[in-house]
């Protein structure tokens, strides 16, 4: 598996994960965010390929969302930013 990250602009990320279905999302990370989540001790980048990562723990490439917020993640998976915290550590 490959989790290929590219900038659009600051706030917006193409991320192509391969698996045996390749798929392509768009994913919005506000410079806010970074800093909540992560004090600002981790890249943008960084940020987004854990969160595939650990996304890609829990389900199918197929079935991550095509656009949307990094924050929302928590909305479907309470455990994120537990994960963040231990992954700072």
């Amino acid at each position: 598996m490959l989790i290929d990250i590219k900038k659009i602009n600051n706030n917006e990320f193409r991320v192509v994960v391969k698996k045996k279905t390749i798929t392509e999302h768009v994913v919005v990370l506000s410079d806010q965010t970074l800093k909540k989540l992560t004090n600002n001790t981790k890249t943008k980048e960084e940020l987004l390929k854990f969160s595939f990562e650990f996304l890609l723990e829990k389900e199918d490439n197929t079935a991550i969302l095509g656009t949307f917020e990094l924050s929302e993640i928590s909305k479907y998976f309470s455990d994120f930013s537990c994960h963040i915290e231990k992954w700072l550590k």
